[in-house]
């Protein structure tokens, strides 16, 4: 199989940096998060790679526990801290659901995601991270889960951050993943060839050692940067999981995943619509295998980021956890 550019993540993450430039410009939504009513812990698991990640724990004092955590992965350049992140794990706790918004190594621009055992720094983050790699991290995070006694989860991904919670049960057919979210997921496919130069490029920088250098990703209207390594990661991503919802691949990796599935956009600024999630439910309806069902919501007023719209967000969520995942 060529190698092909791996769009469906490349075009996640750019859209996502443009809403998150467009955000900071427009400020649409102003963040107005108060104090947490319940008990909050910040949390941490390492990987089996010994990357260490952060998280925090919402739970509610007062709502009796269900049975099952969510765990909620943040999108491209954002962490577990991101205010409507917090807004919607509160919320989700307040209506009894124990949740965790994680940070995998893919967290903010830029980071330092472990040292080698001889010292050497390995870096992470939206420019440097290698983003295959973090299925280990959600890995640790469902372990983490299983600790406190919740032996299902739903895994929530957010903008980029959808592919990489698909990715991990399209390849592990994990049982204790009673159900998947997608927040904001990129929809449709281009077989768009890779860029002949800069995977040139990539591969002799990856082959000296020197992975980490950045290449300047051309014709965009605002700086973009990946490093050598990331980005040849990107590019030999399988198509399976480019087009991962199968709009033009029968083979898609959809079909490897069972449990039921939950798709929504906000109706207000996003990167995608109402267009976007029937061309999803059409595709993965014509497919021989897959989940054994997928639903879909609209988020209104929301803006890519749910600003102002957490509870919306949360009750969507709950609906769909009670009448198609309980009891399944």
């Amino acid at each position: 199989m060529k190698k092909q550019l791996a769009l469906g993540v490349v075009g996640a993450i750019l859209i996502g940096l443009a809403a998150f430039f467009l955000g900071l410009r427009m400020n649409f939504h102003p963040e107005n998060q108060k104090p947490g009513k319940f008990p909050e812990q910040l949390v941490y698991v390492r990987s089996t790679d010994e990357v260490v990640d952060g998280g925090v724990l919402f739970t509610s004092a007062s709502s009796p526990l269900k049975p099952l955590a969510v765990i909620w992965v943040h999108g491209w350049g954002a962490n577990f801290y991101t205010p409507s992140y917090v807004g919607i794990g509160r919320e989700l706790a307040q209506r009894g659901f124990p949740t965790v918004s994680v940070n995998t190594r893919m967290h903010d621009i830029g980071t330092v995601e472990k040292y080698t055992l001889l010292g050497n720094r390995v870096r992470g983050g939206g420019y440097w991270g290698v983003t295959s790699e973090d299925s280990r991290d959600i890995a640790a995070w469902i372990d983490y889960a299983q600790q406190l006694g919740y032996s299902r989860v739903i895994l929530v991904g957010h903008s980029a951050g959808w592919a990489s919670v698909a990715r991990y049960q399209a390849d592990s057919q994990d049982r204790r993943v009673a159900g998947l979210v997608f927040a904001s997921p990129g929809v449709g496919y281009s077989a768009q060839p890779d860029d002949p130069q800069l995977v040139a490029q990539a591969k002799k920088l990856v082959n000296e050692g020197e992975g980490e250098d950045l290449l300047r990703l051309p014709h965009r209207s605002y700086p973009s940067f990946v490093s050598a390594a990331t980005y040849l990661d990107i590019a030999n991503t399988p198509r399976q999981y480019n087009d991962f919802f199968g709009t033009q691949t029968p083979d898609a990796a959809i079909t490897t995943v069972t449990c039921p599935v939950l798709a929504f956009f906000g109706s207000k600024d996003d990167i995608g619509g109402e267009r976007d999630l029937a061309l999803l439910t059409s595709s993965v309806r014509r497919l021989a295998h897959g989940p054994v069902k997928v639903d879909t919501a609209m988020i209104t007023n929301g803006n890519h980021e749910y600003v102002g719209e957490e509870a919306q967000v949360a009750q969507v969520i709950t609906r769909w956890i009670e009448t198609e995942v309980e009891g399944h």
